[in-house]
């Protein structure tokens, strides 16, 4: 009650605090003890912080996406009893490794983590205790990671406390970090044999890190980019890290994911027990992204990508390389991307005698490598020989898109992957109904999702990973939410129960939460409406059809009465608003009542009268209909067959997946179609046929200048 930041005064302290208890007096805590909602509302909010408070909150916050990239990977490379953040921010680094694990393993894990700043440390403590974490099994200090080495081994002072895995998001390219006087003779930085220098304390961070690795763990670090080719002494450690072989993957990020800077950064993963003569994987997944507000944001179907590159060490154009120790000694210990992996180029070279004679240039016809595997014999149809090596097509680009969609062969593939993933989808339509814990969710999740990858992979040219995304996405717009209830209560008593619609009313001092009705628990109320009341809906719709109908009347009479000398005018001009855009009722009643009855005037006057009134009892039965509609689909809700439900959370969960996945096999071949048409728009028009052209008009303009007279 004394604490100032809870308010200036002890009044605003005290309603504050009330305020806070009644936020937490409508929870059901027994079932949320089953779950992780206290643990994940707090880090949600840390989040929200991050983001909404600028460079300085954003320094402790790692973004989930790329938390789960390197927990990812920490998780499925070690056998891990011990875990270690030395720049701990809000924990969630640490937190994201133990999603990741096995209850039993996470039961016995041991947490340690340091952070500099005091009320961040205290930050971390209250997050990890929230995400179920026993406080005899983590141990987070407030201190110095580089000034001071901890934790240290009383017993081996020399040698430092070891840990299955260490994971580190640090604060990039420090100045003055070395405020102590270190030496190169710290056991954290003997290896690198020289000091990381004192402008930029990236390596620093990295070495202290890399030096409390077990011999058989895995380290994840985030780092900037400069780290990768900075020359001088960086130099000298990066050459003597690879040297040592314990650099394993490098990952290049998208810029713009963080909060707290634009840049685009790195993760590196470390390991000290690499084969000797192992290539060290980069993977350039700078490209893959969507933008979300102000932020870029990794995609599940993205982390999953990168996580399948680094477990599978495999090599991808444009996207992976594993770099062998020939190749970096080549490139004299630069580890810069671009170096490692070609850059995307989405640009196809132009072809001069193309221009000069017209026609597509066979090669790029063979490029089109979906095309030519999947429908070679359509192409063969749509493409004559213009001259040797150059072709034209005979039909539209839009004729050969139809021709291809509905090709037997597309038809075929189609339809294929439209059973196969009806019989992904029956398969766990009867898992999802009976899930009855909560600890088997996660594992249900990941089944599913390496089960689609699998599906799909059978597909040549469909993208695995963009149906990977289809599921992730189901499991985050519904089954999260909805198998956590139905695991509680049971899928028909789920589907039959309802919680009240709490809305927020006012704005400032007069802002509120009410209820407004009822809704669901899992089946949606709009979903009821649509399918159990389309009678219903179809009349609102048809009232709601005849209300545009009289606005767009109503909207051509105002256009009219704009018109000098019109009738229109005559009668109407004098009922507009100031801005001469709409009728004003109230000033169509009074020139009602001044002109005479029968007059034309008259006549248009009582048709805009009657096209408001229309409008206004229209608009009054659809709010009757509206509010007679949500009280029966509220009370339905309680009334639900089991027939009705499994219609329902079966179009709710898998309604549009089908036809999202049959829509992956048209893709790829739309994407080429579309090269396809630049490539013929390209060719069209000869440099021959344009200077014909030129001289077309050349010679219209002298015989007009002909035709002119000289007075």
């Amino acid at each position: 009650m004394t604490d100032t930041a809870l308010g200036s005064n002890l009044n605003e302290r005290s309603k504050n605090i009330k305020a806070l208890i009644l936020l937490f007096a409508d929870l059901n805590m027994v079932a949320l003890q089953k779950g992780d909602v206290l643990g994940d509302a707090y880090e949600y909010l840390i989040g929200q912080f991050a983001m909404e408070s600028g460079k300085k909150a954003g320094e402790f916050y790692t973004p989930r996406q790329v938390s789960e990239v390197m927990a990812q990977i920490v998780a499925k490379s070690s056998t891990i009893n011990s875990i270690y953040d030395p720049t701990v921010g809000s924990g969630s680094l640490l937190l994201t490794v133990k999603k990741h694990l096995n209850e039993d393993v996470q039961k016995n894990l041991d947490y340690y983590g340091q952070e500099k700043n005091t009320a961040t440390y205290n930050l971390t403590r209250m997050n990890v205790l929230l995400h179920g974490v026993r406080p005899e099994k983590m141990t987070i200090k407030n201190g110095d990671t580089l000034s001071q080495d901890w934790p240290e081994d009383p017993a081996h002072p020399s040698e430092g406390v070891l840990f299955d895995a260490v994971v580190m998001n640090p604060p990039y390219s420090v100045k003055g970090w070395n405020k102590t006087g270190l030496k190169v003779s710290d056991p954290r930085f003997e290896v690198a044999g020289v000091l990381p220098p004192d402008s930029k304390g990236d390596f620093a961070f990295l070495l202290h890190g890399l030096f409390h690795l077990g011999q058989n763990g895995t380290m994840a670090i985030v780092l900037p980019h400069g780290v990768l080719f900075r020359g001088s002494s960086e130099g000298d450690i990066r050459k003597r890290l690879l040297e040592k072989n314990y650099i394993d993957t490098i990952i290049g990020l998208p810029s713009n994911l963080f909060t707290n800077t634009p840049i685009s950064v790195v993760v590196m993963i470390l390991k000290k027990n690499r084969k000797l003569g192992e290539p060290v994987l980069v993977i350039d997944a700078s490209h893959s992204f969507v933008k979300v507000g102000k932020q870029n944001v990794l995609q599940e179907k993205d982390i999953a990508k990168i996580v399948d590159t680094y477990v599978e060490r495999r090599e991808e154009k444009e996207y992976s390389h594993l770099a062998t120790r020939e190749e970096i000694l080549e490139n004299q210990y630069n580890m810069n991307i671009p170096r490692y992996v070609e850059a995307i180029d989405d640009d196809i070279l132009h072809d001069v005698d193309g221009h000069l004679f017209g026609g597509i240039p066979r090669k790029n016809i063979d490029d089109l490598k979906v095309l030519q595997s999947t429908v070679p014999h359509v192409l063969a149809k749509v493409l004559k020989e213009k001259c040797d090596g150059y072709l034209e097509l005979v039909k539209p680009v839009e004729e050969i898109s139809q021709a291809i969609l509905y090709d037997e062969c597309i038809v075929a593939i189609s339809k294929e992957i439209a059973e196969e993933t009806k019989d992904y989808i029956d398969k766990y339509w009867n898992i999802l109904q009976n899930i009855n814990s909560v600890s088997n969710l996660k594992q249900l999740m990941d089944e599913m999702l390496i089960k689609i990858k699998e599906v799909l992979s059978a597909f040549m040219h469909v993208d695995v990973y963009d149906g990977y995304q289809i599921v992730a996405e189901i499991w985050k717009n519904a089954l999260t939410h909805d198998t956590e209830i139905i695991s509680l209560s049971g899928f028909y008593s789920a589907g039959r129960t309802r919680e009240s619609n709490m809305v927020t009313k006012g704005t400032g001092d007069k802002k509120r939460e009410e209820q407004d009705g009822w809704v669901g628990s899992i089946v949606p109320n709009d979903l009821i409406a649509k399918r159990l009341y389309s009678n219903e809906l179809e009349a609102i719709e048809i009232k709601k059809s005849k209300v545009q109908e009289i606005e767009a009347e109503l909207s051509d009479l105002v256009e009219a009465a704009k018109v000098e000398d019109s009738d229109e005018a005559n009668a109407l001009s004098d009922t507009l608003n100031e801005a001469g855009e709409a009728f004003e009722n109230s000033k169509v009643k009074a020139e009602l009542k001044k002109v005479k009855k029968g007059a034309v005037e008259y006549e248009l006057l009582k048709k805009v009268e009657k096209l408001f009134t229309d409008k206004s009892d229209l608009n009054k039965a659809i709010k009757t209909d509206e509010k007679a509609l949500k009280e029966a689909v509220q009370e339905r809700i309680l009334v639900l067959t089991d027939e009705e439900i499994d219609n329902l959370m079966y179009e709710k969960w898998f309604g549009n997946t089908v036809p999202e996945m049959v829509g992956l096999v048209e893709r790829p071949l739309k994407s080429e179609l579309n090269t396809l048409q630049i490539l013929n728009n390209r060719y069209l028009d000869t440099l021959s046929a344009i200077d014909q052209e030129i001289r077309e008009v050349e010679s219209s303009f002298e015989a007009l200048m002909n035709e002119l007279v000289v007075g």
